[in-house]
């Protein structure tokens, strides 16, 4: 009977050692850091261009983070406020506005019914980010090179991202749709430089 006890009591020993290792993280492993974006530090700057020109400009950062091991980047989201699109190569302000109300409103963008667009990154891989951006009520997976750099306890990460604007609904001037439309055509691909600083 004693044989028996002492072989329960080996056994249960062995079960908690077990457990105990499962639950407990390794020696120098750490635990995800939760990076805020500054979000005035931070910039995004889009180019769009046409068949007789481009127009480019800025357009700000609501709120953001970045989800750091120490060593790089492996998660985080951003929102882009879409009501803060500014252009900034056309001099004559009355043609300015007018271009910025063209491609806030129903047209293009949409603002007042989709004031904000998401990016959540689901995947980092090497040198590749892989998330879901939605814009225009639409989500689509995308995946772009960026690059990331950590230095005391803050992140970076820039990159540039093409993005065909009538995957997200967004169709007008464009020859996809529009086969007629000759110089009047706008490209499908838009692309946003955006630079993320983060930190603690």
């Amino acid at each position: 009977m004693k044989a028996i006890k002492f072989f329960a009591s080996i056994l249960v020993a062995a079960l908690f050692v077990n457990v105990a290792s499962a639950t407990t993280p390794k020696k120098g492993g750490k635990k995800p850091v939760t990076l805020a974006v500054d979000t005035k530090s931070s910039k995004i700057h889009w180019l769009a261009k046409k068949v007789t020109g481009q127009h480019e400009g800025t357009i700000g950062l609501t709120s953001g983070s970045l989800v750091s091991d120490g060593k790089t980047v492996t998660g985080g989201d951003f929102v882009i406020d879409m009501k803060s699109i500014v252009c900034t190569d056309i001099a004559d302000a009355d043609y300015n506005k007018k271009f910025i109300g063209h491609i806030t409103t129903g047209d293009f963008f949409e603002v007042e019914k989709f004031p904000t667009a998401t990016f959540k990154i689901t995947k980092v891989a090497g040198g590749n980010i892989t998330g879901d951006l939605t814009m225009h009520g639409v989500t689509k997976s995308i995946t772009f090179p960026a690059k990331v750099t950590m230095t005391g306890g803050k992140a970076s990460a820039t990159a540039s991202i093409p993005v065909d604007r009538t995957d997200f609904g967004v169709k007008y001037g464009s020859k996809k749709f529009f086969d007629s439309i000759g110089d009047k055509a706008i490209d499908d691909v838009f692309n946003l430089d955006i630079t993320l600083v983060a930190g603690k």
